[in-house]
């Protein structure tokens, strides 16, 4: 490291915003070398005085122990997903086998087993609620890390955590590497037929970024290109939608399903990082004296066993699979009646799905983006969450992200009350370096201990990641409806952890909530886009100013339910194929991996896919985030969020005082209690008794 970066690393400039325009990989090794020396330190003096302290006081040290440690780390990882770029990625891969061991080690502590063991004893962790269920997810915690392990079957645990470590930061990896290296460039007017104006302007902007030139000589434009097509979710999906030309759809599609497939660049290829996961998560779970990793996982979620889940999947499956079937057969039909002949392949669904949406509904995505530019939606949500919860969001100019697109805003009580939370927002697609899909993360958590001095607590700050389409010359984001579910999602876990009132960070926020329960917030505000009143309320054309007309909303929200079934099943397959990967023995080979996924399939598609699909090359979901044998908590919390919001409707979504009210009592249940209380008792608290399906399938059109 240079001289000049010696002593001000913003990588360990704890307690402050970092500054992300300094922070390069240069700072990755040397500030997390710092971390750990600073945390093993901790962790030894926390040790050797644990035995002759109070519970409250292990917690509260342990506390600070890991949040400054977590900001360092956090922060290498945000950047890596955010701004990546090899010398990143090589920073963090050398100094992730010494953050896993140190996770290790603290997981495994005895001293710290034993005190945590001792106050529940003794009784002592009783003192509050909090710190009552704080030591009882931290005793989990680190039972589910080994600590009752010894000898080789304790070596043999930390070495295959350090594999997995290595594994999935390799896949994620893997996977950008392969989005980012298909492209193809279009030059002619047929070759672009059918392609709404948006997605022209998008790609001649690829094409402009790549360095090409009109034959002429002149930048592309997306009148006369060239246009360049990328397996970037916003190109891909509204291409498949709108290409008139099917070989096109069909050379895309197969594209898009063999990413880091086995047929691709070896490098990118992630075929065996999935089975050495499969096969190091067995172990790891049989070490832990789980029949299987699925038992593991679900040893720490809300469901109560893996048959449960099943429980909820096969009915779930019972209403949704005639349903998709019908919806397939309707479609047939219409593609038959409209020209297409033939069987109806994978590659034809989405634009012919697309074509009989807009005969039965009489709008497309191109006549509601006029009206969804990203400022006003921003202005929409933020009016929502100000009624339903009493808070301001503002936006703040003078702090920078990471990039010049990240905007900045504070959370106030009410309206002249002091700033109780902020979040960074990063909306657009980037390709190049920034991974897809969307997530919220966060900088810091609610925290008594760690609060600055004069300070009650410590206030959140929130990531929230979108990966939209960007500004195209001189016109906003112009957003899909799916974006605008998908920003109101994000900003309902940034919620969740905002609006705590948990002062234990272990518990504080989204911190110890169980996972099949986390979802709950996120989906639940997705549910008022349905709501004509609100959608009109801010529904607004960004160039006019018109408002939204009424007949085009009546038609939005008759659309809510359009195959809903075919996209309930696909969820289920999702869900279906995690539980089957990690139930059982593992797959001990490519072939059986993929007879696997096709035996998941047939039972959970109405049309197959392709021989050569590999998308569990691309489940980042399972093999680079957290939910491995969990990703059947999106149903299990679309429950919980549909039962949620029927309270809402219930007292009568235009019902100002009634909305405050029931507002005012999920912020204080669900929102404020964080993980401090088990999920299903938060439920109860909020709803009155236990979560029922009745309001989800009546939402999407599939009650009896």
């Amino acid at each position: 490291m240079s001289d000049e970066l010696a002593g001000r690393n913003p990588l360990t400039a704890w307690g402050t915003i970092p500054d992300y325009a300094a922070l390069t990989a240069e700072h990755v090794e040397p500030g997390m070398k710092e971390a750990l020396a600073a945390a093993e330190a901790a962790l030894a003096g926390l040790e050797a005085e644990c035995k002759d302290l109070r519970i409250d006081e292990v917690v509260g040290r342990l506390e600070a122990l890991e949040d400054r440690l977590g900001f360092s780390w956090g922060l290498a990882n945000h950047l890596n997903s955010v701004r990546t770029n090899d010398a990143l990625r090589a920073a963090i891969s050398a100094v992730q086998p010494d953050v896993v061991q140190f996770f290790s080690k603290l997981g495994q502590s005895e001293a710290l087993f034993n005190a945590y063991s001792r106050a529940v004893t003794d009784g002592s962790a009783a003192v509050t609620p909090t710190l009552a269920r704080a030591v009882e997810l931290g005793l989990r915690a680190m039972k589910h890390s080994g600590v009752g392990l010894t000898g080789e079957a304790k070596d043999r645990f930390n070495t295959n955590q350090q594999a997995l470590a290595e594994l999935s930061l390799a896949y994620g990896n893997a996977l950008v590497d392969a989005t980012k290296a298909w492209s193809l460039v279009l030059t002619t007017d047929q070759e672009v037929a059918g392609l709404p104006e948006s997605l022209g302007a998008l790609l001649a902007q690829s094409a402009a970024m790549a360095g090409l030139i009109h034959a002429d000589g002149n930048a592309p434009t997306a009148e006369r290109g060239p246009w360049r097509l990328t397996l970037d979710a916003p190109c891909v999906i509204p291409f498949l939608e709108h290409a008139e030309r099917r070989d096109l759809r069909e050379g895309i599609y197969r594209a898009y399903v063999g990413r880091a497939g086995p047929e691709g660049d070896p490098s990118h290829d992630n075929t065996s990082r999935i089975l050495e996961i499969l096969r190091l998560r067995k172990d790891q779970a049989a070490l832990l004296g789980f029949a299987d990793y699925a038992a593991y996982s679900l040893d720490a979620k809300m469901a109560p066993s893996v048959q449960g889940v099943e429980r909820l999947l096969s009915a779930l499956h019972t209403k949704s699979k005639p349903a998709a079937e019908n919806e397939l057969a309707e479609l047939t039909s219409f593609a038959s009646e409209n020209g297409h002949s033939g069987s109806l392949e994978l590659w034809d669904v989405a634009y012919w799905a697309r074509r009989l949406r807009e005969a039965k509904y009489s709008y497309s995505d191109e006549d509601l983006k006029p009206f969804f530019p990203l400022p006003r939606v921003l202005d929409g949500l933020f009016s929502l969450v100000s009624r339903l919860f009493g808070v301001t969001i503002t936006k703040r100019d003078g702090v920078a992200g990471w990039h010049p697109d990240v905007s900045f805003f504070e959370v106030s009580e009410g309206t002249t009350g002091p700033v109780i939370a902020s979040f960074f927002l990063d909306p657009y697609s980037r390709p190049a370096d920034k991974r897809a899909g969307a997530w919220m993360n966060e900088l810091r958590g609610r925290s008594r201990r760690l609060a600055p001095a004069g300070e009650l607590a410590r206030t959140p700050i929130a990531y929230l990641v979108c990966n939209q389409a960007p500004p195209v010359g001189d016109k906003p984001s112009l957003m899909t409806w799916n974006e605008v579910s998908t920003l109101y999602h994000e900003l309902g876990h940034g919620l969740q952890h905002m609006l705590t009132e948990v002062d234990l960070l272990p518990v504080s926020g989204i911190n110890g909530v169980e996972w099949d329960a986390v979802e709950l917030p996120s989906q639940f505000m997705e549910n008022f886009l349905r709501h004509q009143s609100f959608l009109a309320s801010f529904a607004r054309h960004y160039d006019s100013g018109d408002a939204i007309p009424k007949t085009l909303v009546e038609r939005v929200l008759a659309a809510a339910t359009y195959r809903a079934g075919s996209g309930f099943l696909r969820q289920l397959y999702f869900g279906r194929l995690d539980l089957a990967l990690h139930t059982g023995e593992p797959p001990p080979d490519a072939e059986s991996l993929w007879a696997l996924q096709r035996r998941i399939a047939a039972e959970n598609t109405v049309i197959m896919p392709l021989q050569e699909d590999r998308f569990l090359c691309t489940f980042g979901h399972l093999f680079a985030g957290g939910y491995a044998a969990g990703y059947y908590s999106y149903k299990w919390a679309e429950v919980l969020s549909a039962d949620a919001f029927a309270a809402f409707e219930e007292a009568g979504l235009d019902d100002d005082l009634a909305m405050r009210a029931v507002g005012r009592r999920f912020r204080e249940t669900v929102l404020a209690l964080g993980g401090s209380v088990p999920p299903m008792e938060v439920f109860k608290r909020f709803r009155g008794r236990e979560p029922d399906t009745e309001a989800l399938l009546r939402h999407n059109g599939l009650a009896a």
